[in-house]
């Protein structure tokens, strides 16, 4: 059932970026708390623009820390934002000036010290962008994927939750692409079940998939007509070929 215009609408009054885009009017330490839990979900973008702007591991993590820690530390002190709509593009824009500014007496200030960053950015940015065209491009992939990543941990949390771990396992290479009939006779082997039950087992998955990315997704824009251009640029970019 379709939800009415106002319901909608109502669902995005209190994501976390809608909570901060509307800092001037929210508690603040509810706008520091959303952008403080954004800011730890996407290290990966900003590590993967660092990194293929030339720097080495050890700096970009540095330069993502201290980008990372300006924001939190521009609404500690009641910072407005602009309309930018979402936060993907605000937060490349934001980046992009960081970077074309004096940022050294930044990463020398330990801006953002208390930040721990992921303990897989270079391993993920060797894997997936090492072959991007420019720094836009390994951020707009890295932001994409980083939305995937996150939408995967979920749905395998909530396998787990379920007791259906070992059929997630299974079937989630091929989230992304259907198995041979072989491949479904051999997975009902190991987990002794039915090969329709796996090819209904993974349509479940793959939309559960789809509906946890839309939720990720949400919490970076402040409309429904926002989402849906977000969902819409998610799909493009990762067509794309990384090179």
């Amino acid at each position: 059932m379709m939800s009415s215009p106002s319901h909608s609408h109502g669902r995005f009054s209190t994501t976390r970026w809608s909570v901060v885009m509307h800092v001037a009017t929210a508690p603040d330490g509810d706008a520091r708390t959303a952008l403080a839990e954004l800011v730890q979900r996407y290290w990966y973008p900003v590590y993967a623009y660092a990194r293929r702007s030339g720097h080495t591991p050890k700096i970009a993590e540095e330069i993502a820390r201290s980008f990372l820690g300006l924001l939190v530390e521009d609404f500690r002190g009641g910072t407005e934002l602009q309309s930018h709509g979402h936060f993907r593009r605000f937060l490349l824009d934001r980046l992009d000036k960081f970077l074309g500014g004096d940022w050294r007496e930044t990463v020398d200030a330990q801006e953002g010290a208390d930040l721990v960053p992921p303990t897989d950015l270079e391993p993920r940015y060797g894997r997936d962008n090492a072959d991007t065209a420019s720094p836009s491009a390994a951020y707009e992939r890295s932001f994409a994927l980083e939305v995937i990543s996150r939408a995967l941990k979920r749905l395998r949390s909530e396998a787990g939750r379920a007791a259906h771990l070992p059929m997630f396992s299974a079937l989630e290479p091929f989230l992304a692409r259907d198995p041979s009939p072989a491949q479904y006779e051999q997975i009902a082997g190991q987990l002794s079940s039915r090969p329709l039950a796996l090819i209904v087992a993974l349509k479940r998955l793959r939309q559960r998939l789809r509906e946890l990315v839309g939720e990720e997704l949400a919490d970076t824009v402040t409309s429904p007509e926002e989402l849906a251009a977000e969902q819409s640029a998610l799909h493009s970019i990762l067509r794309r070929t990384p090179q």
